[in-house]
């Protein structure tokens, strides 16, 4: 398990039987890493300095005694199956 993938997702742009809704499917490419802002709390969480990957910010976060935050930005975009328009998601890129 290279641990981008959520377990609940199933192929980008497929949709899943019993009229589930659609997810789409993260790469690396989505995912971006943090460690934690100095000050910040669990209840709180604020995000730091930024990992280049999962294994930098394991490495840091295991170092540091600290735990890492991923974060994904998603966009709404909308989505016409027939005569049934919807909102979904989109995971955007890293920049």
């Amino acid at each position: 398990m290279d641990g981008t993938k959520a377990a609940n997702d199933s192929p980008a742009g497929s949709s899943e039987r019993n009229g589930r809704r659609r997810r789409w499917e993260m790469t690396s490419e989505n995912v971006r890493y943090f460690l934690p802002k100095p000050g910040s709390t669990g209840e709180k969480p604020e995000l730091g300095q930024e990992m280049a990957s999962e294994g930098e910010a394991l490495v840091q976060a295991f170092k540091s005694g600290q735990v890492f935050y991923t974060l994904v930005a998603w966009k709404a975009v909308p989505e016409i199956n027939g005569n049934e328009p919807k909102i979904v998601k989109q995971a955007l890129s890293r920049s």
